[in-house]
Order: structure tokens, then C-alpha cells, then sequence
């Protein structure tokens, strides 16, 4: 196969996959919404996957720990694939399925949220993750490629990509990270323009207060929507 032919082969691949994906990415505008009030209110993210969707777990907390474009205060959240200490000493004492399931038990608190990422969706490591996550009151979410799968059943709510390329499945949950780090930010900023205490009076039109998380009071709440070093204030 020329050049050519394999760049216009893995464009339509890519380009079938869009209208699906359109309709299942809605969600993620929800999602932001809640990770965002989330991390406010003390709770954190916690993500995984396995090879690429490693590496994407990884791209995703970078860009809440860091920034996706403006300054703003760090957001709690850890890749549970980049601490290779922890993760050979677990895959070699419990086994490789045990590798993120003893994470999570470690690091995940009520009310935390559980990223797991896997363009095949059958990983025995992430379902393991899933259900320690489920028994230690985290909201699960997945990124897979096509529904039905395993971790997409064992998950609140799934991202399913509809490509049977794992190619284009890992490159539209990039574009899923992304967009999600965006939603996170956009409530951030509204949030910010409400104030806290707002924040923890209502949210989403409830009645009740959003909760603290990890025994973090509304404080918690005030020093994440502070306006970081060098950011202009929201007018």
C-alpha cells in the first residue's frame, strides 16, 4: 500500500467513526460538570489504562495537575499507571490484575471519580479497578472502543468510540480527554463567577448541598476557584 493510500485509509476510518462519536462525546459536557464540582469541593480523579490508553490516563491528569490552556489553581488528580514502584511491587506480590484495583482501594474516597480507559474494553486489570472502585464508592467512567463490552457494563457510564480501528479508537479518546479538561475548566470559571458559597448551597438546580469531599469543608471550595498567579479575574 502507497503512502497515499494508507493516509486516505486511516482518514476514513477515522471520518466513520465521527458521527457516532458525536452523539456519545455529549456526555462529556456533563461529565465536566461533575469532575469540576468535584475537585471543588476536595475530591480528586483517578485514571488508568493499559499500553496507549497508559499513556492517555496519563495525559489527562497532566493537564488537570497542570493546565489545558489558562492558569488556574492545580486540580487533584493521579494516573495510577506512572508510579512504577507501586505498580511492579503490587503486579509482582498480588498479580497484573491487582495493579490498579490496589490503587484505588489506596488512593480513592467516596464521592471520588474513576477514569478507566481501554480501546478493547476487556482488560481483566480495569474490571478488577471498576469493581474496587464500585465497593469503595467512586463514580466510575470509562473510555472504550465499542459497545457492549466488559468495562463499559461494569462502569456508571461509558465513552464508547464505534471503530473497530484501536488506532482511531485511542485517537478520539485524546480528543475525549481534551474536550473533558475544557468542560472542567468552563464550570471552573462559572463556578468562580457564582462563588463558593453558592457552590455549596445548590448545584444543578438541587436543593441539597454539594458535599465536602475527603472531610474538606467549603474551604476546599474557595481555594480552587481563587484566581490563580497572573490570571486576569472574571469579570
Amino acid at each position: 500500500m502507497t503512502e497515499q493510500l494508507l493516509l486516505d485509509a486511516h482518514l476514513t476510518q477515522l471520518s466513520r467513526a465521527l458521527p457516532g462519536y458525536r452523539d456519545a462525546a455529549r456526555r462529556l459536557g456533563r461529565w465536566g460538570s461533575h469532575l469540576a464540582r468535584t475537585l471543588a469541593a476536595g475530591g480528586r480523579l483517578l485514571a488508568a489504562g493499559n499500553g496507549g490508553s497508559a499513556a492517555e490516563a496519563q495525559h489527562l491528569t497532566a493537564e488537570l495537575v497542570g493546565k489545558l490552556r489558562d492558569d488556574r489553581t492545580p486540580l487533584s488528580a493521579i494516573a495510577l499507571t506512572a508510579e512504577t514502584s507501586s505498580l511492579t511491587a503490587i503486579g509482582n506480590d498480588y498479580g497484573f490484575d491487582e495493579m490498579f484495583a490496589r490503587q484505588v482501594r489506596a488512593h480513592g474516597r467516596p464521592g471520588d471519580i474513576l477514569l478507566l480507559m481501554s480501546t478493547s474494553g476487556r482488560s481483566e486489570n480495569l474490571l478488577a479497578a471498576a469493581e474496587a472502585g464500585r465497593y469503595a464508592g467512586l463514580t466510575c467512567w470509562a473510555f472504550t472502543g465499542p459497545a457492549p463490552n466488559p468495562l463499559a457494563d461494569a462502569c456508571a457510564e461509558a465513552l464508547t468510540v464505534p471503530s473497530p480501528e484501536p488506532q482511531v479508537v485511542q485517537e478520539l479518546h485524546l480528543v475525549s480527554t481534551h474536550l473533558l479538561c475544557s468542560y472542567v475548566d468552563e464550570a471552573l470559571l462559572r463556578m468562580r463567577r457564582a462563588g463558593p458559597d453558592e457552590l455549596f448551597a445548590a448545584h444543578d438546580g438541587a436543593t441539597s448541598p454539594l458535599p465536602a469531599r475527603n472531610g474538606r469543608a467549603p474551604a476546599a471550595a474557595r481555594r480552587l476557584l481563587a484566581v490563580a498567579p497572573g490570571e486576569e479575574t472574571p469579570s
